[in-house]
């Protein structure tokens, strides 16, 4: 006999800080919240793992009471065609293994392991696998989220020109520099490279570019990497794999079509990183936050409180966005 369907008023796919800040805020709002996620978490998850001020106070992060690593760096280095600019600063560091682990679990939201593989409409419900049922579907399942697929990617095409790829590699490492370090436009690159050290000995180490202007270059960023591994090794004594794993992701273009009807696009499901330093955690969390809004409140879903940059939309910030996109599929 087939199992009934599990219904609930809510449901999120993936457990991020995208669908853990939704989750959280939809659970003290009383709303009966399911999560499902294709991993159990803790789990690993590539992220550069830098974080805001704006987000430490969104999340209502303590610093003295957070259970895991966390490093605050007092100087950002700035390195562009040979110059060095330390910028005094106030900016964090997290491991996305234990942050998004810490954020999913004090949502208070039920969370299940489930692949998504198929989602239909019934009426003004959402049926998933034919297992699970709800009234509002957010997709928080970052770039191959399968609300996206299921129900708006014949509609809302993604923006190729704002596509970015990304190797790095985390691991643990006795780092003397305690500074973050960005390499802008370094022989050539769309993009930029980073070296984020992090608490208890741990540091992040990658590099990431516009995909379509390596495309139109003949070039890879693997041929990118490599010159970042001998910089590495060179200035900072650090080893780096020949093939590290990577990803991809969007920055933020146009919006507007992230909601059909009581289906929510959220995080990099919407492709909402920031288009000066390609920031996804705090776009996300804002995002989250939004779309738990519109369930509660009915308020209007359209992102106007997600920044869509993270150096405040000023000279720098457009400088940066022109130098990475071109102006590809400008914000609306």
């Amino acid at each position: 006999m087939q199992s009934p369907l599990q219904s609930v008023e809510a449901i999120i796919v993936g457990g991020g800080p995208a669908g853990a800040a939704a989750a959280q805020r939809l659970v003290a709002g009383g709303i009966d919240t399911l999560v499902l996620d294709k991993e159990e978490f803790p789990r690993q998850k590539l992220c550069a793992g830098w974080i805001t001020p704006e987000v430490v106070r969104d999340v209502s992060l303590d610093a003295g009471s957070y259970p895991h690593g966390f490093l605050s760096f007092r100087r950002l280095h700035w390195h562009l065609r040979g110059l060095r600019l330390p910028l005094p600063c106030v900016q964090h560091s997290i491991r996305r293994f234990e942050f998004d682990h810490w954020m999913l679990q004090r949502s208070g939201a039920r969370v299940v392991t489930h692949g998504v593989k198929a989602i239909r409409r019934d009426g003004e419900h959402f049926v998933i696998d034919e297992a699970f049922r709800c009234r509002y579907l957010i997709g928080a399942g970052g770039t191959a989220c399968p609300v996206r697929r299921a129900l708006f990617d014949a509609d809302v095409p993604r923006p190729r020109g704002l596509q970015t790829v990304t190797l790095e590699v985390e691991f643990p490492f006795d780092w003397h520099d305690p500074d973050c370090h960005l390499w802008f436009f370094d022989h050539g690159l769309p993009g930029y490279s980073w070296y984020v050290p992090k608490a208890a000995g741990w540091l992040n180490v990658g590099i990431g570019a516009m995909a379509s202007r390596l495309k139109q270059r003949g070039e890879t960023i693997r041929q990118h990497w490599r010159h970042l591994a001998r910089m590495m090794e060179q200035r900072f004594g650090v080893p780096l794999p020949d093939d590290p794993p990577g990803y991809s992701y969007y920055l933020r273009g146009p919006t507007g079509a992230e909601r059909r009807g009581n289906a929510l696009l959220i995080g990099d499901s919407a492709g909402l990183a920031t288009r000066d330093l390609c920031e996804g955690i705090g776009p996300a969390i804002r995002s989250g936050r939004s779309a738990a809004e519109f369930i509660l409140a009915g308020r209007t879903y359209d992102l106007d409180d997600v920044n869509p940059s993270s150096l405040g939309g000023g000279l720098a910030s457009r400088w940066m966005d022109w130098a990475f996109t071109r102006g590809a599929s400008p914000v609306r």
